[in-house]
Order: structure tokens, then sequence, then C-alpha cells
């Protein structure tokens, strides 16, 4: 009589048993997969980040083949076109991730951005219309600026480079940027500080250090500005501001930064060297 009985009990530890390693399995399973997701993310990160270009795009190319849907995926290769010098194509992926199911307006400005670097200013200003005003970001304030300020609306400009450096803790590209605007508006001294400003931010930006040449010497300060500079700095800043000078028809002070930027540089500088020589070849003409 009691055999049925511990059969039944046999039978429910067993199910039990079963019922506990499908669960221990299925643990298993979600672990790994979520593994998997982060691994792949953090993959992701590095190829739109720095990976070589080239190398990023073929990746995100096999994961959009395999996953069309994975707007991760999409998103990974926008940036990387944009990285590997076809901004054009990368344009085109951001309108497709931006359409997408759980698109951003993020994805619209990174889209504009991506026109901008292809020299599609229309394109771009109209991609950025469709970003609603409540959108209030770095990325989005920098690009606004620089159309602005291919439509030469300089007052517009200048409120939108003031916000922008306003919303980025590392704001001295957009210093370095708007200074540039201020320096083919010819407001030399007005570019001056904005370089120098950039230069407190990240003082190892040449770009900003010779847009700095640039300016001073437009005004004919033809003295290095006090900023932190490598001996090939220098000498590069040298022959920048000795061109400055020469453009200026200041040659003789012209030609005395040229001699100082080939007395500097570390290694032969061919390129100030060969200006030297023309100068000299015309002053004997």
């Amino acid at each position: 009589m009691r055999h049925p009985v511990f059969v039944t009990l046999c039978l429910g530890t067993a199910l039990a048993l079963s019922a506990c390693g499908d669960s221990r399995e299925a643990r298993v399973e979600k672990a790994v997969k979520q593994v998997n997701q982060v691994d792949e993310s953090n993959l992701n990160a590095i190829m739109m980040t720095v990976a070589d270009p080239k190398e990023a795009v073929a990746y995100f190319r096999k994961g959009v083949a395999k996953k069309p849907d994975d707007i991760a995926m999409q998103r990974g290769l926008a940036a990387s076109l944009v990285r590997a010098g076809a901004p054009d194509e990368g344009a085109k992926v951001w309108a497709k991730v931006a359409a997408m199911p759980g698109g951003t307006e993020d994805d619209k400005v990174n889209q504009a951005g991506a026109l901008i670097r292809a020299n599609k200013w229309k394109q771009a200003e109209a991609v950025l219309n469709t970003v609603p005003p409540t959108h209030e970001t770095y990325q989005r304030y920098r690009l606004e600026a620089m159309v602005a300020d291919s439509k030469k609306q300089w007052k517009k400009a200048d409120s939108f480079y003031e916000t922008a450096a306003g919303m980025t803790t590392r704001p001295a590209g957009v210093y370095n940027n708007w200074g540039f605007s201020k320096l083919t508006r010819g407001d030399y001294a007005g570019a001056e500080k904005l370089f120098a400003r950039a230069l407190t931010y990240d003082p190892t930006l040449f770009t900003a250090k010779n847009n700095l040449v640039l300016a001073r010497g437009a005004q004919r300060k033809y003295d290095l500005p006090l900023v932190k500079m490598t001996q090939t700095e220098r000498a590069h800043l040298l022959y920048t501001l000795a061109l400055t000078a020469i453009k200026q028809d200041d040659v003789a002070v012209g030609k005395s930064l040229l001699q100082d930027a080939i007395a500097t540089s570390p290694q032969y500088f061919e390129a100030a060297q060969r200006s030297l020589d023309a100068l000299n070849e015309k002053v004997s003409d």
C-alpha cells in the first residue's frame, strides 16, 4: 500500500529536480547572454573611438549585415564612416538611424554634423531645423554656430558659440572655432583673445597656437605669445609668423623670422629654408 505513495514522492522529487535543473540552465544562459551583450557594447565603444576607422567601418558593416535592426550597430557604422573620411555616406546612415524606432534628436544632430563635414551646409541647416529648440546640447549649439558662421550671421554665431562653450567642461575647440570666425571677419584682437582662452583649457592644442600667431601677426605683433610649446612647435610658429609678416610687406622681419625658425627647428626645416631661399633670390634680382 505504501508503494504508490513512494512512487508518487519519487516522481515529485524527480520533477522538482528537473525543474531546478531547467531553472539553473536558464539562469546560466541568461548570464552568458548578458556578458556577451556587455562585451559587444564595450567592443562597439572601442571601435567607435580608438580603433582604426577603416577597421571600424568593416566591423560595423558586418554587424549591420547580421542585425540590420540593431540601432547600436547602425550608430556605430554612421560614426565610423564619418571618422573614416566618408561623411556623406555617414550622413545617410545617421538619417536612417534617426528614422528607426529608438532614434533620437541626438541622431539628427549627428546627421547634421556629418553633412557639415561633407560641406552640405543647407542640408545640415534643414536637419537642425527639425530638432526642437528644447533639445539643448553642446553639440547642437556648436553646429548651429558653424551654420550661422557660414551664412555670415555674426551675432547669431557669437550667441551660439557662447552658449556651446558654457555647456561643456572642455570648451577649447569651441573657443578655437569662435576665434577663427573672428579671424575671418577681420576682428584680429577679438580672435587673439579667444585663441588665448582656448589654450587655457587645452595648452596642447596646436591649431589654437598657430591661429593665435596668425591673429597677432595680422596686428603686426611679431613676437611669439607666452604659451607652452615644444621646440618643434616653436619653429613652426615662427614660420607661420614669418609668412604673415611677408604677406604684409614686412619682408625684413619675415626674413629674420625664417632664419629663427630654421635655427630653432631640431630637424632640417625644408619649407622654411625654401621660403628663405626664394626670398633671397627675389632680393638679389
